[in-house]
This record gives C-alpha cells, sequence and structure tokens, in this order.
C-alpha cells in the first residue's frame, strides 16, 4: 500500500441469535462518513428472525450462511467472503460511530505499515456510558507491543485486519472460544505486524451479562490456553519467553482465586480444597493466603459474606462489576482487557 492511499475497509459481522439488534449496527455501518467497501453478515446458524431483520438489508450486504461453529467460524467465514484490503469486526450488538473508518482509514494512510487498526470506544453498561475502553490502567501499547501482547491483551476487540495477512496465519482459531481476539493478535505481532489505534472513542461497546466476558472461570481459562499457545511460538527470545512464563504463572493464579470463589459461592464440596491449595500455592500474596485460610476453615462464613457482596453482581470486560437491575456499574475489582 502506497503511503497516502485510504485502503478499502469490509465490515464483518458474525451474527447469531441477535435478530434484535443487528439493524441497529448493521445502520451505524452504512451511516460511516467513509462508506465502507462492502458489509458481510455471516449468520452461524441462527434459530431466531435473523433473515426477517436483515431484509431491508439484503440488497446492500454480503451475506453467508453456515451450520452454527462459533465466533471465530463465522468471522473466518466472512473474512473469507470479503474483498477490501482491510477487515474490520462489528460484533451485532455494537456500534460504530459515523467517523470510525474514516479516522481508521486515516491511520492507515499515514502509517502504511501498520496491519491491526483499532481505536478507543465507550463502553455501555444498562444503556449508560460506563467509561472509556483505554484508561491509565489498561493502555494501548506502542513502544514494546511483542512483550506486551504476552502479558496482556491491548488491541482493542473492533479492530480492523489487513485481511491478507489475517488469512495468512490461517484466520482466527476456531479451537478458542474465550480469547479468540487475543489469541490472534499475539500470533500476527509474533509474526511481525504491528499495530495502531486512533485515541478517540469511535465505537459504543456494550457490556452483557450473556457475553463471554463475563464468565470469569472460562475467560482466563481461555487466556492460559492462548498464552500456552503465544509460549511456543518460535520467534520468542530468552526475555519474551521469560514475560510469558510469568503472565501464564498470573492467570493461573487468577484462575484458582476464581474458582474458590465460585465454590465458595455456591457451597460447592470442593471450596476446602480450592481454598487450601492457595494457602499452600506459590504466587499469592500474603493478604491472599490469609482470606483463603480463613475460607478453609469456615468457608460456610466466608461463602455467605461472598454472596452478600457479589450475588447481586457479575463482572463484564473492562472489569467492571455491574449491579443486576441498576443502571450504574459498581466500582470495578481490577483493570482487566475488554474482550
Amino acid at each position: 500500500m502506497r503511503p497516502g492511499r485510504v485502503p478499502t475497509f469490509s465490515v464483518l459481522v458474525a451474527a447469531y441469535q441477535v435478530s434484535d439488534v443487528i439493524g441497529e449496527a448493521l445502520d451505524s455501518a452504512f451511516e460511516q462518513t467513509l462508506a465502507p467497501h462492502e458489509v458481510v453478515v455471516c449468520d452461524d446458524g441462527s434459530t431466531d428472525a435473523l433473515e426477517e431483520a436483515l431484509e431491508p438489508y439484503r440488497d446492500r450486504i454480503v451475506f453467508v450462511r453456515k451450520e452454527n461453529g462459533g465466533e471465530a467460524s463465522a468471522k473466518n467465514a466472512a473474512a473469507r467472503a470479503a474483498s477490501g484490503e482491510f477487515v474490520t469486526i462489528l460484533d451485532a450488538d455494537d456500534l460504530y460511530f459515523p467517523e470510525r473508518l474514516e479516522a481508521l482509514g486515516e491511520l492507515a494512510a499515514a502509517r502504511p505499515d501498520l496491519d491491526i487498526l483499532t481505536s478507543d470506544a465507550l463502553l455501555e453498561v444498562n444503556g449508560e456510558v460506563a467509561r472509556r475502553c483505554y484508561t491509565e490502567g489498561w493502555t494501548f501499547e506502542v513502544e514494546d507491543q511483542r512483550a506486551a501482547i504476552l502479558e496482556r491483551n491491548f488491541v482493542f476487540g473492533l479492530a480492523a485486519v489487513r485481511r491478507e495477512r489475517l488469512l495468512a496465519v490461517g484466520g482466527f482459531d476456531e479451537s478458542i472460544r474465550w480469547t479468540t481476539d487475543w489469541d490472534l493478535w499475539a500470533r500476527l505481532i509474533l509474526d511481525g505486524a504491528l499495530a495502531g489505534a486512533v485515541d478517540e472513542p469511535l465505537a459504543l461497546y456494550r457490556l452483557r451479562e450473556s457475553s463471554l466476558s463475563s464468565d470469569r472461570a472460562r475467560l482466563i481459562r481461555g487466556r492460559v490456553t492462548t498464552l500456552g499457545k503465544a509460549a511456543r511460538h518460535p520467534s520468542l527470545d530468552a526475555r519474551e519467553r521469560a514475560i510469558v512464563t510469568r503472565s501464564l504463572a498470573a492467570q493461573r493464579c487468577e484462575l484458582a482465586l476464581v474458582e474458590a470463589r465460585s465454590a465458595l459461592l455456591e457451597e460447592d464440596r470442593s471450596a476446602r480444597r480450592r481454598s487450601l491449595a492457595i494457602v499452600v500455592g506459590k504466587g499469592f500474596s500474603t493478604t491472599t493466603r490469609l482470606k483463603a485460610a480463613a475460607a478453609f476453615l469456615a468457608p460456610g462464613r466466608v461463602g455467605r459474606r461472598l454472596r452478600r457482596r457479589y450475588g447481586d453482581s457479575w463482572v463484564g470486560a473492562g472489569g467492571i462489576r455491574v449491579a443486576r437491575d441498576a443502571a450504574e456499574p459498581a466500582p470495578s475489582d481490577a483493570a482487566q482487557a475488554p474482550r
């Protein structure tokens, strides 16, 4: 791509049981100040009224239908059907603001060496904006992207990817459900791709309890799987191997904590065993060990206290804790990367 030329963008929408929301997403794609090259919708085996919802758009979209295989397989099918230089992800219940493609196009024209383009976004909970995606606790990495991607997913997921590079690395890994975006960015960056971001909130990402990112234990297991896969990448040097080893250890500790907390909340028989594993395990702070010891000695009492604290809330992307049936998010436990 020559410097100064704006590339073409194909918007990809993976659709499964989203007949009630997909129209708003598609409207946001067609209302871009820089028109998309095309909008590709992949129906991933929906059984709702998706076809009826798509009827007003059928002459303006490239439509792909397949058996249900998960979000990664739907994105791959859409990418194979696309013809733009970049394919850009739009989840069916999220929105692009009108200037998003234009801003990404300007970034691509100014930096033709970039293969992954994203922007900041607003995170919405129950119709209310909670905060921006990028914060002091979760920033977009500029200097050392290889090291950073082995520690955290710093690429906001509604990203644009150079289509040729996406297909060259095999697309999204369809065996991974929970962290498929992070896995893709890691493979691309470790293979030499560079990512860039527009520091403006140009999309609306809606936090939902039914979304993948709200299931903490499975999400963290996905991170462990993704990091384990990245650890086997042949290009890693000694410093990078040490980084991914530390990251894996941290995520395994986090998983142990989440699973122990879930067992206490649900009064599961494994609660004492899981608490003891934290007491004697490596990588936990003294405070955490003391809390785990209390849970081992009195799981019922600790479980009741946790239910009072967590029973009426859930954690979404960005580490935002959301009170059920409330418009305002509760304080987050920790900063976590969206997607």
